[in-house]
């Protein structure tokens, strides 16, 4: 009795010491969080905890992977964390991962947490190539990653070169082409400068709305073999089950969509799928291990649960969701179109005072000019009254000389000579002394003219230095009055801020204003509708001019089978189209025979 006491008490402190919780690590695509867990928690109290955490409601299309020896495998909700097969080191590790995809995101994908994270994750999936997109497409997409990350591209403030560091395109298509890095950020700007107004949410969901055309999108692979032992590929996503020849990811050999499947099941490495068409017989695959099976199956029910989901009513939770998305969309549309105004009035202010600062530049520079005109002129005027009074001044001495030379003249003449050679040489000096007294004269005029015109040239010059005050004078009183009435009329006080606008404005949801906002969500349906053909254009037309700088010889098998799918004009829909329109059990025995 003592020792089965003992045995007792021995057990129970045993218990007590050992721990009730665990460290666990999350990581998602953008942060990691660690949470300490009990031990009695089972999958679902973890990934409820997680999903609470970053604040989504939209949990069925995630969950929690974990690695068993280079394996992915996922937590499952109803099983006890520490009883799956994870690493018994704290903290353990977890990867909280997109596990099922929409079939339209656009439609599907309500909450913006729930669009950035398969963002992120299909982003990185292009990225690390396991997801095949060719070069015009990848282009495109990293335009849109940009206006993700930068917003709205502003040539001042992106200049060349800001994109030297970002990881934007695969490097499958960067070694496919002979172009350096500062080529292919000129064509991803010259895409990002087009995107001018979108919002981080919406540039984020233009990326899954042309990723989830990408023909290896959301699909799982797994490599199975059928009746005959011929190695084939299953591809598990939204649509249904694909089989592939594993030389060729992007093309299904045969497809069944879920709602012509009834049962799926495994025994060991057996799994069998049981057709909903009585006709066609079940057709088996063997994968190569037990675990696989387990996957193929959680992957199998889940797309299926959803995929039924999908084509009956919405439930009143997902109803209220996107009620509140829509009235959140709403909100945040008329957010940017207030922004949208006070950025315009912004603008239209700067551009006001940045044209009455030049218009005060030039009004300055004009006054300036007009000074130093009149400081020319007063110059001009003082030399020309000093040239005049020269002048004068010459043309009295010069009077006097011809004076002088006259009464010369005269005495010579009274002088009497007597002999004829004196006669003669007097004769002479009359000569010369009239001569001189002519050039006198006409000297003596001329310089008479000059001081009249230097004195014409001074009235001028006094009437361009009154004209020249005039017109400084009107400059002054223009400048004076021109920023008094513009500062009135367009230009606020403080340019940073815009309270008093943002005062004035409500933000009442009214019927008018959902009216308005469904039409213009109409509106930009048939627009996108529109602009979906200039699309494949502009893609085509990036597509031929890279081409020339393509190096052939750097061809993935992917690239070749995707320019033969491109000239064939195959596409992921049209294919899987294609390939049900044959009977249910053509198709299995396509499959058991290939």
């Amino acid at each position: 009795m003592a020792g089965a006491i003992a045995s007792r008490m021995s057990f129970s402190s045993l218990k007590r010491k050992q721990p009730k919780t665990f460290i666990v690590q999350i990581a998602t695509m953008e942060a990691e969080m660690e949470f300490n867990c009990e031990v009695k928690w089972k999958g679902k109290d973890l990934f409820d905890l997680v999903c609470r955490t970053l604040g989504l409601r939209e949990t069925w299309f995630f969950g929690l992977q974990y690695l068993i020896k280079d394996t992915k495998a996922w937590l499952k909700m109803d099983k006890k964390v520490l009883d799956h097969d994870v690493p018994k080191e704290e903290p353990v590790m977890f990867y909280f991962l997109a596990k099922f995809y929409p079939e339209n995101a656009e439609e599907e994908l309500v909450q913006e947490i729930t669009q950035h994270l398969f963002f992120l994750q299909v982003k990185k999936q292009i990225l690390d190539e396991q997801v095949y997109c060719p070069p015009e497409a990848s282009v495109l997409l990293a335009s849109y990653a940009v206006q993700a990350k930068y917003g709205d591209y502003d040539p001042g403030v992106h200049k060349r070169g800001f994109l030297a560091q970002e990881e934007l395109l695969p490097k499958r298509v960067i070694n496919l082409y002979q172009m350096t890095p500062e080529m292919w950020e000129e064509r991803i700007t010259a895409w990002y400068g087009q995107h001018r107004g979108r919002a981080r949410d919406e540039a984020e969901m233009e990326y899954l709305k042309i990723a989830q055309d990408l023909e290896m999108y959301g699909v799982n692979y797994f490599s199975i073999r059928n009746k005959k032992g011929s190695e084939l590929l299953l591809g598990v996503d939204a649509l249904g089950l694909h089989i592939y020849n594993p030389e060729n990811r992007l093309t299904p050999k045969t497809s069944f969509p879920w709602n012509e499947i009834r049962n799926v099941s495994y025994s060991d490495k057996e799994f069998t799928i049981k057709p909903l068409d009585k006709k066609a017989s079940v057709f088996k695959f063997n994968s190569s291990k037990l675990s696989v099976n387990k996957l193929i199956l959680q992957l199998c029910i889940g797309n299926h649960d959803l995929f039924m989901r999908r084509r009956k009513a919405d439930s009143l939770e997902v109803q209220q969701m996107k009620a509140q998305a829509r009235e959140e969309k709403a909100r945040k549309q008329m957010e940017r179109q207030r922004l949208a105004r006070e950025k315009q009035m912004r603008e239209e202010a700067e551009r006001n005072r940045d044209e009455l600062e030049r218009r005060l530049l030039q009004l300055k520079e004009e006054a300036t000019m007009a000074n130093e005109a009149l400081m020319r002129s007063e110059e001009t005027a003082d030399l020309l009254a000093e040239k005049a009074q020269i002048t004068e001044e010459e043309a009295k001495l010069l009077a006097q000389k011809a004076a002088e030379a006259e009464q010369e003249m005269q005495r010579i003449k009274a002088t009497a000579i007597r002999t004829e050679e004196e006669k003669r040489l007097m004769e002479q000096k009359v000569l010369e002394a009239e001569m001189l007294a002519l050039k006198m004269a006409e000297e003596s005029e001329r310089r008479a003219k000059e001081a009249d015109q230097l004195k014409q040239d001074l009235q001028e010059a006094r009437d361009s230095e009154r004209r020249a005050k005039q017109k400084l004078l009107e400059i002054t009183s223009k400048s004076s009055y021109t920023p008094m009435s513009s500062s009135t009329s367009a230009l606020p006080a403080e340019l940073p801020t815009f309270s008093l606008i943002s005062e004035s404005l409500s933000f009442d949801f009214k019927d008018t204003d959902m009216k308005r906002l469904s039409m213009e969500i109409e509106k930009e349906k048939v627009e996108y509708m529109e602009k979906s053909k200039h699309l494949q254009e502009q893609l085509n037309e990036l597509k031929t001019e890279i081409e020339a700088l393509k190096l052939k010889e750097r061809e993935t098998a992917m690239d070749i089978l995707h320019s033969e799918n491109s000239e064939r004009g195959g596409s992921k829909h049209n294919t899987i189209k294609k390939l049900t329109l044959q009977s249910t059990k053509s198709r299995v025995a396509f499959f058991e025979e290939l």
